[in-house]
């Protein structure tokens, strides 16, 4: 029987983005989707996350972000959900409402089953967008949900350490 997945998993990492921005008197806030909220709530579970932390928004639908002050569809033409630009573009968003110092975007696709678009269960792009950005894909092969947003979460806590600690 597989181990039960856990926040608690995911906290070293989160640990590590919050000393990193606090250090750097840094904040940050999450556009996550397919994560449904587990990169902000692990994020939220660091002691004293509030002097780092603005927020996040799931935003889990084309309709979910058509739905934030002045997104227009224009915006995101030729864009769709679960790429790497689609990502960026949520954390670039995310970055200026909140007025933060870096904002993560992350869209894909859980399970069990895959997207309308073709992407497979266990595909998520994750993008952070600061003082540099980057975006990356993830491909899990699994159709486990609840695995396959804690890998989601896993990883984009990864790219912020990595991205912070290069910066």
């Amino acid at each position: 029987m597989p181990q039960p997945i856990s926040i608690r998993d995911l906290m070293p990492r989160a640990e590590q983005v919050g000393a990193l921005l606090k250090a750097r008197k840094e904040t940050i806030a999450v556009a996550e989707s397919s994560a449904g909220g587990l990169i902000t709530a692990v994020l939220l579970a660091v002691p004293g996350a509030s002097a780092w932390c603005l927020g996040g928004a799931v935003i889990y639908t084309r309709k979910a972000l058509l739905g934030l002050r002045d997104i227009r569809e224009e915006m995101l033409s030729g864009m769709r959900s679960s790429t790497e630009p689609y990502a960026l573009f949520k954390a670039r968003i995310i970055r200026e409402r909140y007025g933060a110092d870096w904002g993560v975007g992350e869209t894909g696709a859980a399970g069990p089953t895959g997207n309308r678009y073709g992407d497979a269960a266990g595909h998520a792009c994750i993008a952070v967008s600061g003082r540099v950005e980057c975006a990356v894909t993830l491909e899990t092969g699994s159709s486990d949900r609840l695995a396959n947003m804690h890998a989601f979460a896993a990883a984009t806590l990864e790219l912020l350490v990595e991205n912070l600690a290069a910066d």
